[in-house]
Protein backbone atom coordinates (compact mmCIF):
# COMPACT_ATOMS: atom_id res chain seq x y z
CA UNK A 1 0.00 0.00 0.00
CA UNK A 2 1.49 3.44 -0.90
CA UNK A 3 2.30 5.81 2.00
CA UNK A 4 -0.47 8.16 3.06
CA UNK A 5 -0.04 11.54 1.39
CA UNK A 6 -1.57 14.63 3.00
CA UNK A 7 -1.45 18.32 2.14
CA UNK A 8 -1.78 21.27 4.50
CA UNK A 9 -3.78 24.19 3.16
CA UNK A 10 -1.68 27.29 2.38
CA UNK A 11 -3.50 29.44 4.95
CA UNK A 12 -2.72 26.98 7.71
CA UNK A 13 1.03 26.69 7.06
CA UNK A 14 3.14 27.92 9.92
CA UNK A 15 0.73 26.70 12.56
CA UNK A 16 2.45 24.41 15.06
CA UNK A 17 -0.54 22.07 15.06
CA UNK A 18 -2.80 22.70 12.08
CA UNK A 19 -6.46 22.04 12.69
CA UNK A 20 -7.91 18.94 11.11
CA UNK A 21 -9.89 21.19 8.77
CA UNK A 22 -6.60 22.44 7.34
CA UNK A 23 -5.42 18.99 6.37
CA UNK A 24 -6.70 17.45 3.16
CA UNK A 25 -5.70 14.28 1.36
CA UNK A 26 -3.67 14.43 -1.83
CA UNK A 27 -5.43 14.52 -5.19
CA UNK A 28 -4.55 10.87 -5.73
CA UNK A 29 -6.48 9.91 -2.60
CA UNK A 30 -9.41 12.21 -3.29
CA UNK A 31 -9.72 10.91 -6.86
CA UNK A 32 -8.38 7.34 -6.93
CA UNK A 33 -7.79 5.90 -10.41
CA UNK A 34 -10.70 3.93 -11.76
CA UNK A 35 -9.90 0.24 -12.29
CA UNK A 36 -9.50 -0.73 -15.92
CA UNK A 37 -12.37 -2.75 -17.40
CA UNK A 38 -10.87 -5.98 -18.65
CA UNK A 39 -13.44 -6.97 -21.29
CA UNK A 40 -14.72 -4.97 -24.25
CA UNK A 41 -17.27 -5.56 -27.01
CA UNK A 42 -17.01 -3.77 -30.35
CA UNK A 43 -19.97 -3.27 -32.69
CA UNK A 44 -19.88 -1.61 -36.13
CA UNK A 45 -23.01 0.25 -37.21
CA UNK A 46 -24.12 2.68 -39.89
CA UNK A 47 -26.49 5.56 -39.13
CA UNK A 48 -29.99 4.24 -39.96
CA UNK A 49 -31.10 5.71 -43.28
CA UNK A 50 -33.33 4.03 -45.85
CA UNK A 51 -31.42 3.09 -48.97
CA UNK A 52 -28.04 3.17 -47.17
CA UNK A 53 -28.36 0.02 -45.04
CA UNK A 54 -29.02 -3.63 -45.93
CA UNK A 55 -29.02 -2.82 -49.63
CA UNK A 56 -29.20 -6.46 -50.78
CA UNK A 57 -32.19 -7.03 -48.53
CA UNK A 58 -33.74 -3.75 -49.66
CA UNK A 59 -33.64 -4.93 -53.28
CA UNK A 60 -36.03 -7.73 -52.28
CA UNK A 61 -38.34 -6.22 -49.65
CA UNK A 62 -37.95 -2.47 -50.14
CA UNK A 63 -35.71 0.15 -48.55
CA UNK A 64 -38.16 1.07 -45.78
CA UNK A 65 -38.71 -2.54 -44.72
CA UNK A 66 -34.96 -3.25 -44.85
CA UNK A 67 -34.37 -0.23 -42.61
CA UNK A 68 -36.80 -1.64 -40.02
CA UNK A 69 -34.96 -4.95 -40.07
CA UNK A 70 -31.58 -3.23 -39.78
CA UNK A 71 -32.66 -1.13 -36.80
CA UNK A 72 -34.15 -4.14 -35.01
CA UNK A 73 -31.02 -6.24 -35.53
CA UNK A 74 -28.60 -3.52 -34.44
CA UNK A 75 -30.68 -2.69 -31.37
CA UNK A 76 -30.75 -6.39 -30.51
CA UNK A 77 -26.95 -6.66 -30.77
CA UNK A 78 -26.45 -3.64 -28.50
CA UNK A 79 -29.01 -4.92 -25.97
CA UNK A 80 -27.37 -8.35 -25.75
CA UNK A 81 -23.92 -6.77 -25.43
CA UNK A 82 -25.14 -4.60 -22.56
CA UNK A 83 -26.68 -7.66 -20.88
CA UNK A 84 -23.37 -9.55 -20.69
CA UNK A 85 -22.18 -7.75 -17.55
CA UNK A 86 -22.01 -4.25 -16.12
CA UNK A 87 -18.22 -4.68 -16.08
CA UNK A 88 -17.92 -5.13 -19.86
CA UNK A 89 -17.17 -2.01 -21.89
CA UNK A 90 -19.10 -1.35 -25.10
CA UNK A 91 -17.56 0.60 -27.97
CA UNK A 92 -19.85 1.38 -30.93
CA UNK A 93 -17.93 2.26 -34.09
CA UNK A 94 -20.23 4.19 -36.40
CA UNK A 95 -20.29 5.69 -39.87
CA UNK A 96 -20.65 8.31 -41.33
CA UNK A 97 -18.38 10.18 -38.94
CA UNK A 98 -20.66 13.23 -38.72
CA UNK A 99 -23.65 11.18 -37.51
CA UNK A 100 -22.54 10.80 -33.90
CA UNK A 101 -25.56 12.65 -32.38
CA UNK A 102 -28.05 10.61 -34.43
CA UNK A 103 -26.41 7.28 -33.61
CA UNK A 104 -26.17 8.13 -29.91
CA UNK A 105 -29.86 9.12 -29.80
CA UNK A 106 -30.71 5.88 -31.54
CA UNK A 107 -28.67 3.43 -29.44
CA UNK A 108 -28.53 5.31 -26.15
CA UNK A 109 -25.95 5.84 -23.43
CA UNK A 110 -23.70 3.43 -21.61
CA UNK A 111 -21.35 3.07 -24.57
CA UNK A 112 -18.40 4.87 -26.10
CA UNK A 113 -19.12 6.10 -29.63
CA UNK A 114 -16.16 6.08 -32.01
CA UNK A 115 -16.15 7.02 -35.71
CA UNK A 116 -14.99 4.20 -37.96
CA UNK A 117 -11.64 4.69 -39.62
CA UNK A 118 -11.10 4.53 -43.37
CA UNK A 119 -10.07 1.53 -45.43
CA UNK A 120 -11.65 -1.86 -46.02
CA UNK A 121 -13.36 -3.91 -43.32
CA UNK A 122 -10.08 -5.49 -42.24
CA UNK A 123 -8.40 -2.11 -41.76
CA UNK A 124 -11.36 -0.80 -39.78
CA UNK A 125 -11.45 -3.86 -37.52
CA UNK A 126 -7.69 -3.67 -37.00
CA UNK A 127 -7.99 -0.04 -35.92
CA UNK A 128 -10.92 -0.82 -33.58
CA UNK A 129 -9.10 -3.68 -31.85
CA UNK A 130 -5.90 -1.66 -31.60
CA UNK A 131 -7.76 1.24 -29.94
CA UNK A 132 -9.49 -1.10 -27.47
CA UNK A 133 -6.20 -2.71 -26.41
CA UNK A 134 -4.56 0.71 -26.16
CA UNK A 135 -7.40 1.72 -23.80
CA UNK A 136 -6.36 -1.08 -21.45
CA UNK A 137 -8.85 -3.81 -22.32
CA UNK A 138 -7.37 -7.30 -22.21
CA UNK A 139 -10.10 -9.38 -23.88
CA UNK A 140 -11.81 -7.81 -26.87
CA UNK A 141 -14.66 -9.22 -28.96
CA UNK A 142 -16.19 -7.77 -32.12
CA UNK A 143 -19.64 -8.90 -33.23
CA UNK A 144 -21.85 -8.37 -36.24
CA UNK A 145 -24.92 -6.16 -35.96
CA UNK A 146 -27.19 -8.44 -38.02
CA UNK A 147 -27.57 -11.55 -35.88
CA UNK A 148 -31.11 -12.54 -34.82
CA UNK A 149 -29.75 -15.46 -32.78
CA UNK A 150 -27.15 -13.51 -30.79
CA UNK A 151 -27.41 -13.86 -27.00
CA UNK A 152 -25.60 -12.46 -24.00
CA UNK A 153 -24.83 -16.05 -22.98
CA UNK A 154 -22.95 -16.67 -26.21
CA UNK A 155 -20.90 -13.51 -25.64
CA UNK A 156 -20.07 -14.62 -22.10
CA UNK A 157 -18.93 -17.94 -23.56
CA UNK A 158 -16.66 -16.12 -26.00
CA UNK A 159 -14.95 -14.23 -23.16
CA UNK A 160 -14.62 -17.45 -21.15
CA UNK A 161 -12.93 -19.19 -24.07
CA UNK A 162 -10.48 -16.31 -24.36
CA UNK A 163 -9.16 -17.36 -20.95
CA UNK A 164 -7.83 -20.52 -22.62
CA UNK A 165 -7.35 -19.56 -26.29
CA UNK A 166 -5.72 -16.52 -27.91
CA UNK A 167 -8.44 -16.29 -30.59
CA UNK A 168 -12.15 -17.10 -30.67
CA UNK A 169 -14.19 -17.27 -33.89
CA UNK A 170 -17.91 -17.56 -34.51
CA UNK A 171 -18.46 -19.00 -38.01
CA UNK A 172 -21.36 -17.64 -40.03
CA UNK A 173 -23.38 -19.89 -42.32
CA UNK A 174 -22.50 -17.78 -45.35
CA UNK A 175 -18.77 -18.50 -44.99
CA UNK A 176 -17.80 -15.42 -43.01
CA UNK A 177 -17.63 -15.02 -39.25
CA UNK A 178 -20.00 -13.19 -36.93
CA UNK A 179 -17.63 -12.89 -33.96
CA UNK A 180 -13.89 -12.48 -33.48
CA UNK A 181 -12.31 -12.40 -30.05
CA UNK A 182 -8.66 -11.60 -29.30
CA UNK A 183 -6.35 -11.31 -26.30
CA UNK A 184 -3.77 -9.42 -28.32
CA UNK A 185 -3.34 -8.07 -31.82
CA UNK A 186 -2.91 -10.58 -34.67
CA UNK A 187 -2.36 -8.22 -37.64
CA UNK A 188 -2.15 -10.83 -40.47
CA UNK A 189 -5.82 -11.82 -40.07
CA UNK A 190 -6.91 -8.31 -41.03
CA UNK A 191 -4.88 -8.04 -44.26
CA UNK A 192 -5.45 -9.36 -47.77
CA UNK A 193 -8.76 -11.09 -47.03
CA UNK A 194 -11.56 -11.09 -49.61
CA UNK A 195 -14.11 -9.47 -47.31
CA UNK A 196 -17.84 -9.97 -47.87
CA UNK A 197 -17.27 -13.32 -49.58
CA UNK A 198 -17.85 -16.92 -48.57
CA UNK A 199 -14.12 -17.43 -48.08
CA UNK A 200 -13.56 -15.14 -45.09
CA UNK A 201 -13.80 -17.75 -42.33
CA UNK A 202 -11.66 -20.34 -44.12
CA UNK A 203 -9.03 -17.75 -45.07
CA UNK A 204 -8.87 -16.50 -41.48
CA UNK A 205 -8.44 -20.00 -40.04
CA UNK A 206 -5.73 -20.71 -42.62
CA UNK A 207 -3.95 -17.48 -41.71
CA UNK A 208 -4.11 -18.37 -38.02
CA UNK A 209 -2.79 -21.88 -38.70
CA UNK A 210 0.22 -20.37 -40.43
CA UNK A 211 0.90 -18.49 -37.19
CA UNK A 212 0.53 -21.65 -35.10
CA UNK A 213 -2.81 -20.54 -33.62
CA UNK A 214 -5.84 -22.80 -33.30
CA UNK A 215 -8.93 -20.69 -32.55
CA UNK A 216 -11.74 -21.71 -30.25
CA UNK A 217 -14.91 -22.05 -32.30
CA UNK A 218 -18.39 -20.98 -31.25
CA UNK A 219 -21.57 -22.50 -32.73
CA UNK A 220 -22.36 -21.59 -36.32
CA UNK A 221 -24.94 -18.84 -36.71
CA UNK A 222 -26.85 -17.19 -39.54
CA UNK A 223 -26.65 -13.48 -40.18
CA UNK A 224 -29.12 -11.51 -42.29
CA UNK A 225 -28.07 -10.40 -45.76
CA UNK A 226 -31.03 -11.32 -47.95
CA UNK A 227 -34.73 -12.08 -47.47
CA UNK A 228 -34.13 -15.83 -47.18
CA UNK A 229 -32.10 -15.16 -44.01
CA UNK A 230 -35.00 -13.49 -42.19
CA UNK A 231 -36.58 -15.34 -39.25
CA UNK A 232 -40.16 -16.45 -39.66
CA UNK A 233 -42.58 -13.55 -39.70
CA UNK A 234 -39.99 -10.81 -40.07
CA UNK A 235 -40.67 -10.08 -43.75
CA UNK A 236 -44.36 -9.35 -43.13
CA UNK A 237 -43.58 -7.39 -39.95
CA UNK A 238 -41.02 -5.24 -41.77
CA UNK A 239 -43.28 -4.50 -44.73
CA UNK A 240 -46.30 -3.70 -42.60
CA UNK A 241 -44.31 -1.27 -40.51
CA UNK A 242 -42.75 0.38 -43.54
CA UNK A 243 -46.16 0.89 -45.17
CA UNK A 244 -47.58 2.37 -41.98
CA UNK A 245 -44.67 4.80 -41.57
Amino acid sequence: MPPLSLHVSRGCRGMMRPALSCIRPSAALRHPPRPAISDCILIFVRAPEAGRVKTRLAAEIGAGAALRVYRRLAEHAVAEARAVSASVALRIHFTPADEAPAVRRWLGGGAEYVPQTGGDLGARMHAAFEAAFAAGHRRVVIIGSDLPGLTAGLLRDAFHRLDHHPVVLGPARDGGYYLLGLRQMVPPIFRDIAWSTGEVFAATVERLAALGITPALLPEMADVDVAADLPDGWRAWAREGAEAA
